[in-house]
């Protein structure tokens, strides 16, 4: 694969002025993230109080701290007035998506995706979710290496020009916790899973965040996530693509309702099905920008 450059549909990556920041403990939010009943409740029901706004998101992403009961944690929170239309997105969808996509997660098992919810607040109704401050002390997941091929451990991802006609290899690891990413995007159809999209908490979670782009009925798979293409999804998939087809068609699809067009739930049924039946991890379009850009 090579990347290309195209127009990316939102960029949501967190880039506060660190002095507008208030205290944030990597340890406290990822004890938080691990307890989703308390943070689910805090985040429906607590006090919003904007702080600031991420400069290098395309859309309105605010940072904030929502307090309830003497509780307090950084959240963010992106008010549907606040979105940017997109030609292939329903205007006004984006925060819902973010949601879905949270319950779908969640419905795994794995925990992939940060407690989330749709409320009111300040700038009026919007996703609002947890905030995860990432480990200073967790390893690089995303690394250039020799064009000739990834060391051990690493798997390949596109070849990238890197200034003054030389050419590296982008790669990432050969990690559990990124190919259960890689399992939930297939099943999202994430169009935009760049580096900056996921962040590794303080108990050694991987937490993947910005899923306004997700749940399309047409192809858009986007990520950096290659490593696995076409290679058999690991024993771990199959019993929990089987109980998200079968929660699909109970509580989970009843979640998802106010969320997701029809069509875009038979198309989530279909995608998940698809993959539980092939058992492979799927591979780039050829009709789609398999790499999101920037793809950091």
């Amino acid at each position: 694969m090579d990347a290309a450059e195209h127009e990316p549909e939102q960029d949501q990556e967190h880039g506060l002025p660190e002095e507008a920041l208030p205290g944030t403990d990597p340890a406290a939010s990822a004890a938080l993230a691990a307890d989703p009943a308390t943070a689910l409740a805090l985040l429906r029901e607590g006090e919003l109080e904007i702080h600031g706004r991420l400069t290098d998101a395309s859309n309105a992403v605010l940072y904030c701290t929502v307090t309830l009961d003497g509780l307090t944690a950084p959240c963010v929170y992106k008010p549907v007035a606040g979105e940017r239309p997109l030609w292939d997105f329903p205007d006004g969808t984006l925060a819902g998506r973010e949601v879905a996509a949270y319950e779908i997660a969640a419905a795994t098992g794995w925990a992939l995706v940060p407690p989330t919810v749709l409320r009111g607040g300040p700038a009026g109704p919007g996703m609002v979710q947890l905030w995860i401050e990432p480990d200073p002390e967790a390893p690089e997941l995303l690394a250039l290496q020799d064009p000739a091929g990834p060391e051990d451990g690493w798997l390949p991802i596109v070849r990238a020009e890197v200034g003054e006609g030389r050419v590296a290899l982008l790669v990432h690891r050969d990690d559990r916790r990124l190919r259960r990413l890689a399992v939930l995007d297939a099943v999202l159809n994430n169009a935009d899973r760049k580096g900056g999209h996921w962040i590794g908490a303080a108990d050694g979670r991987i937490y993947g965040i910005d899923h306004g782009v997700t749940l399309n009925t047409e192809d858009k798979l986007r990520t950096l996530l290659w490593g696995w293409a076409d290679q058999p999804l690991p024993d771990e998939a199959q019993p929990v693509l089987k109980a998200l087809l079968a929660d699909l068609d109970g509580p989970l699809g009843a979640r998802l309702a106010p969320h997701l067009t029809a069509a875009e739930l038979d198309a989530l049924r279909a995608r998940t099905a698809r993959l539980a039946g092939t058992g492979r991890h799927p591979l780039p379009s050829a009709d789609w920008p398999s790499i999101p850009w920037p793809p950091v």
